[in-house]
């Protein structure tokens, strides 16, 4: 088995940069980040293969500037496997692909049952790959060889994926939908930071009083200064659980919090002032949250039915009609349309609730052309379906 080495000096990656440039054909590009190890998202290893000149395993810490590869590599078609995870962390350090092939979402819009990497790989070609360091933390160093491996093995295989993917998409007539999917994928806009990020703490919503919530809040901003001055990754130090059940028991002593049994964590104890501190502010600040956050999202489809029966006619009717064209399609329904949108136009129709008013509500949300030919014309007519069982209902109830 070859043996790899990770490029993290100049003169080894200006070679590569050569190397890279005299190959032919799409390049394969994979990140890997130390996701719930490290605080960042940033790519602590970056692969790359292409025909006719090899596989590289890049050190984004030790090389720093990529200004060089991206000038040789930018226009040509990078091929990635699930490309909105990693084209972040790739525009870090300066490498932004102006064509992406994606494999995953190419397997999706191909409706094939299992599109993870290995899956993928599995089916097109047959071999197995092995995932047993997805999830290892890749700010170690040094590397092991087997993770070098596993890494390299990533990249390898993806032009070939891609070739037959093509093909397969060729063959369906979903070559100009992949296109159009791929653009999205590229030029979609990062989402804009939360205005109270300590919101996302998972279990915060079943927490219905101010104080709780600020005690909450204190301990999520405490956690985060910690976590970003450590570079480690928040539920480390302590998991969302244990600030969640300190917010909802509001210890009154610092004694009352060390023996809160949920309250854990790795620095849970040997951080115990930094936390009490923190809950202090929480318990004595008069800046309390609001418990409710406004919000333009239509509230949860299961309160419909019996508060606004219209809107739940139209998003049952318009859902099944979206759904049966998916299964013509053979393609995940959530590809075909982004559930989000279909709710927004069900909560909150647009007045012209004809073909061409749904195109332009859908369009307005993002929704890509080849989705509004697909879908628009049958969503204004369950809309018609929606209104006209209300109506009878409505009538026969009278």
């Amino acid at each position: 088995m070859a043996e790899f080495r990770v490029i993290e000096t100049r003169a080894a990656f200006e070679s590569a940069v050569e190397q890279l440039s005299a190959g032919t054909g799409p390049i394969a590009v994979d990140a890997e980040r130390a996701s719930g190890f490290r605080y960042s998202q940033r790519a602590y290893l970056i692969q790359m293969y292409r025909r006719d000149a090899g596989t590289f395993l890049f050190d984004p810490p030790a090389i720093g500037d990529f200004a060089p590869l991206e000038d040789v590599i930018a226009q040509e078609e990078w091929v990635l496997h699930a490309a909105s995870q990693d084209l972040a962390c790739l525009r870090e350090v300066g490498l932004d692909p102006s064509t992406i092939f994606d494999t995953e979402l190419a397997a999706r819009l191909l409706g094939m049952p299992r599109v993870g990497l290995a899956s993928v790989v599995e089916e097109l070609l047959g071999i197995k790959l092995a995932k047993e360091h997805s999830a290892a933390d890749w700010s170690t160093r040094p590397l092991p060889q087997s993770w070098l491996t596993y890494a390299a093995l990533d990249v390898e295989l993806l032009v070939d994926v891609r070739d037959l993917l093509v093909e397969r998409l060729a063959e369906k007539s979903k070559d100009g939908i992949a296109a159009q999917e791929f653009e999205s994928v590229l030029h979609k806009e990062a989402k804009p930071a939360a205005a109270e990020p300590w919101r996302r703490l998972s279990g915060v919503h079943g927490i219905r009083h101010a104080r709780n919530l600020a005690v909450a809040r204190s301990l999520w901003v405490a956690r985060d200064a910690r976590a970003v001055e450590l570079d480690v990754a928040p539920g480390r130090l302590i998991p969302d659980a244990s600030i969640v059940a300190v917010a909802r028991s509001l210890p009154r002593t610092k004694r009352a919090l060390a023996d809160l049994r949920e309250f854990t964590g790795r620095a849970s104890r040997s951080e115990i002032d930094r936390w009490w501190s923190a809950v202090e502010d929480g318990l004595a600040t008069t800046e309390l949250p609001a418990i409710r956050v406004p919000s333009d999202a239509p509230p949860p489809p299961r309160a419909w039915a019996s508060r606004h029966p219209d809107a739940d006619a139209r998003l049952r009717l318009a859902k099944q009609a979206v759904a049966d064209k998916a299964e013509a399609l053979v393609m995940p329904v959530e590809n075909l349309l982004t559930p989000d949108h279909l709710r927004r136009v069900a909560w909150r129709p647009p007045a012209d609730t004809s073909e061409r008013g749904i195109r332009e509500a859908l369009a307005a949300l993002g929704a890509r052309a080849w989705q509004l030919d697909a879908t628009a014309q049958i969503i204004s007519v369950a809309f018609v379906e929606a209104e006209q069982s209300v109506e009878d209902a409505s009538a026969s109830a009278s």
